[in-house]
């Protein structure tokens, strides 16, 4: 009940300084004040301000916020735990990857990709032509080097 008459007192002192601002031509800043000055009256006319008194007094309403704390301090300790064993979320995230790459092809393109990347025989070198042979024989070099 007291709570109530507080905010009632408070946006009509709210609304009479928005008035007062309004008459020394500050329009913007008077609807501004009067926004302000309107939310407590709003929120005892919704009864929200009602609930938190209740919710105040209530030793159930704090028996819930007891049980609240319980619960997130045994989410920290649990994520905590977690953390020290040795697990960061990089490495679960990369072991769940490793994992479903190995659960959609186990090693099915091991063996293509290992007889694909080597030929089966190499072609006979070309007869060399006295012309342009000594431009690319750096190139030649490298490659045969690399097995291409």
């Amino acid at each position: 009940m007291i709570a109530e008459t507080v905010c009632s007192v408070a946006a009509v002192a709210g609304l009479g300084i928005a008035v007062v601002t309004a008459y020394r031509k500050r329009f913007l800043a008077a609807a501004r004040i009067a926004a302000y000055a309107l939310v407590p009256l709003g929120l005892v006319m919704t009864g929200v301000v009602e609930w938190a008194a209740d919710t105040a007094f209530s030793p159930t309403a704090w028996a819930g916020f007891a049980v609240l704390g319980g619960a997130w301090a045994l989410f920290a300790t649990t994520r905590t735990v977690e953390r020290r064993r040795g697990g960061t979320r990089k490495e679960r995230r990369a072991a769940a990857r490793s994992a479903r790459a190995e659960a959609v092809a186990p090693a099915a393109s091991a063996p293509s990709l290992g007889q694909a990347s080597r030929p089966a025989s190499r072609p006979a070198a070309a007869p060399r032509s006295t012309g342009g042979a000594d431009d690319f024989s750096d190139i030649e070099a490298i490659l045969k080097k690399h097995g291409i």
